[in-house]
């Protein structure tokens, strides 16, 4: 199985993720990750991983637990 490279976006692009993710929505429905895909001209799929990772540091600078663990270990 291929694994499918990471994207890097690049700063234009990730000044509309960043924007999406603090001003509007930290977990887009389908329909706006569509949205935020087509604007960057990233995949949804991209988009989304994006989403997912920034969301996991984002717990992690709020001192929330990511996937596992707690930080409090």
């Amino acid at each position: 199985i291929a694994m499918e490279k990471p994207v890097i976006p690049t700063e234009e692009q990730l000044e509309i993720l960043e924007y999406h993710f603090c001003k509007v929505n930290k977990h887009p429905d389908p329909t706006t990750l569509c949205l935020i895909a087509a604007e960057t001209g990233l995949s949804e799929d991209q988009t989304l991983k994006w989403f997912k990772q920034r969301l996991a540091e984002w717990r992690k600078s709020e001192g929330l637990p990511s996937e596992s663990g707690s930080v409090r270990d």
